[in-house]
């Protein structure tokens, strides 16, 4: 009996010593797409929507707690994948400078770059996953 109290509590240590050694998926995985994203941001939409994600007052939309970045991923996904020309009222103000398609980037960048968009400038959601992306891509607009 004491051989097996003994075995348990040695299974029960060593297998919390291996959970406790291995970071959580998700926060990993989050972080690393933020950071990716976070150079495809740089160099593909700081341009236009700033640095600190605010936009150009009636040109390009705001980044900051807005329905179309915090909202639906699969209409933000479409709008990187094919562009925008509609003028848009967000929080109360409007804009209308046309957004070019960015489909040349791959699925993991956009992916990527919305989850940045997504966890960044106070902003707190979901992450995208390329497979989103991808089934975004593979419809017919």
């Amino acid at each position: 009996m004491l051989k097996k109290i003994s075995f348990f509590i040695s299974s029960f240590f060593l297998l919390w010593l291996i959970v406790a050694a291995i970071p959580p998926f998700q926060n990993t995985g989050i972080k690393v797409s933020i950071q990716r994203g976070e150079k495809v941001y740089n160099k593909v939409c700081l341009p236009c929507h700033m640095a600190d994600g605010g936009g150009a007052p009636n040109m390009n939309p705001p980044l900051i707690q807005t329905s179309y970045i915090l909202g639906d991923k699969t209409k933000l996904i479409s709008i990187v994948l094919h562009g925008m020309t509609d003028r848009v009222a967000i929080n109360g103000d409007y804009y209308s400078n046309n957004m070019a398609p960015h489909n040349d980037l791959t699925d993991q960048q956009i992916a990527d770059v919305l989850t940045f968009a997504r966890n960044s400038f106070g902003n707190k959601a979901s992450a995208v996953m390329p497979v989103e992306v991808k089934s975004v891509r593979s419809k017919k607009q």
